[in-house]
């Protein structure tokens, strides 16, 4: 499956994500892990020989935007691996076995080997956050702690998170303007929303990808709800950060949340770009919890 929707798209995004690495403020080492899916691109960065940490971003953007306000933070603290996940717009590129069969958990284990990781706390937003509350469940013995950000729990309630996701993002993302992109990060943000509109570089890498990533190449990343004993499993596993005025929140996520009384904790007027949006609250909190 086309990831993008031309090769002069591809080339935009590429040259837009190495300006926003170029801003994170901190030396990343890039590397390619090899897997049965095809290369995982990974960027590495912190002490070498500190608690590892795996990133994940979510859906229709990459590490590169993701983790630009909290790596110099989290830098000294621990050795983090930011994901571009496969099938994403980033640099990894999947192969001919990146189909219908594919297994997030296998490909999740194939990376970490790759990395020669044993163990590693777990931090996602969006469907990074549900990347990392599955892979718990599937894999508990390789992860310790999970933050999931902008992420709740789905159980046998929840909206299909696609259903959720058409709600929210039409009808702006059919139509990529820079008019559209400012409207839909304001639309999808709480009152920070200042720190991504404002900054140019970030909203012209939002508009490629929504210009040039062909949102269907996720598509095999499948998502299902979550029993009730895996809910059990995860209210001690994984703390929730999640902002008041994230739609998804409003869609659903919050009440969830509370409904199965997991380990959350709630932002007034911030939305979906939480760790974008208060990231100097975000960056304390991950260091204290993944430190304890």
């Amino acid at each position: 499956m086309k990831i993008y929707r031309s090769r002069k798209a591809q080339e935009r995004i590429r040259s837009t994500y190495d300006c926003l690495l170029d801003e994170w403020g901190v030396d990343i080492t890039q590397t390619d892990i090899m897997t049965q899916y095809g290369s995982t691109h990974i960027n590495a960065f912190g002490e070498k020989n500190a608690p590892p940490v795996l990133l994940f971003h979510g859906v229709g953007d990459d590490s590169a935007l993701m983790w630009i306000f909290n790596a110099a933070a989290l830098a000294p603290h621990f050795r983090l691996y930011a994901v571009d996940t496969i099938g994403g717009p980033g640099k990894s590129v999947p192969n001919e076995n990146y189909n219908r069969s594919f297994d997030d958990a296998v490909w999740i284990d194939e990376v970490l080997d790759g990395l020669g990781l044993e163990k590693v706390h777990i931090a996602g937003v969006s469907h990074g956050g549900y990347m990392a509350q599955a892979y718990a469940i599937a894999r508990p013995q390789r992860v310790g702690k999970v933050v999931s950000m902008a992420s709740g729990v789905l159980d046998r309630d929840s909206e299909k998170p696609m259903k959720t996701m058409l709600k929210i993002f039409m009808p702006e993302a059919l139509i990529p303007t820079r008019r559209n992109a400012r409207k839909l990060l304001t639309k999808l943000s709480g009152k920070n929303v200042a720190i991504l509109i404002d900054h140019p570089l970030l909203v012209e890498h939002f508009i490629c990808l929504m210009r040039g990533f062909n949102n269907m190449s996720m598509s095999f990343h499948k998502i299902t709800n979550f029993t009730d004993e895996q809910i059990d499993f995860l209210r001690s596993k994984v703390l929730y950060l999640i902002g008041e005025a994230d739609p998804f929140s409003i869609h659903g996520g919050k009440s969830a949340l509370i409904k199965h009384q997991m380990n959350a904790r709630f932002f007034d007027d911030v939305g979906h770009g939480i760790n974008h949006e208060i990231a100097d609250e975000i960056n304390a909190i991950l260091i204290g919890h993944f430190s304890e």
